[in-house]
């Protein structure tokens, strides 16, 4: 299968491509049938030199059964070569598995929290008994050390 593609040229964050028709099974920016134009993404969208097409080359690739990619097939579109509608994807949005799971759980935990919330409201709550004062606690005064008294030397019998 033919297709109407972009092939990237420029250097590293300069982008730069190559409108190319190829076959379906070619490595992006390898080997390609012809050029048919070029688009230079760094420009103004409304400089006329951001999109080069080769019009007739175009309508010969497309009668012969080429499919243009999504990009390209915008770029065809302002040219009115071929139709463009934006895509839909309304799956995309939606959350996975996992994350439809967690959230049930959540959901059925703060269910869980709420009924027995409830529950403990309607049951009557038991008188608090009545808590006898604490005795006053009493610190006794560190007791002093005595020091340590220094024995006088006697003299050493010789």
């Amino acid at each position: 299968m033919l297709k109407i593609r972009l092939a990237r040229g420029g250097a590293k964050k300069r982008p730069y491509y190559s409108i190319v028709v190829a076959d379906s099974h070619s490595p992006r920016d390898g080997r390609f049938i012809e050029k048919v134009g070029n688009y230079n993404p760094l420009l103004k969208k409304d400089d006329p030199n951001r999109v080069n097409l080769k019009i007739e080359r175009l309508q010969d690739w497309i009668s012969k059964g080429a499919q243009p990619t999504d990009r390209v097939a915008r770029f065809l579109a302002a040219e009115g070569l071929a139709k463009w509608e934006h895509g839909n994807n309304p799956t995309k949005g939606k959350p996975g598995k996992k994350s439809e799971e967690r959230a049930a759980e959540r959901a059925q935990r703060e269910e869980d929290l709420k009924a027995a919330a409830a529950e403990a409201a309607a049951r009557p709550a038991p008188e608090p008994e009545p808590e006898a004062a604490p005795e006053p606690v009493v610190e006794a005064a560190p007791e002093a050390e005595p020091v340590a008294e220094v024995a006088a030397e006697e003299p050493a019998a010789e």
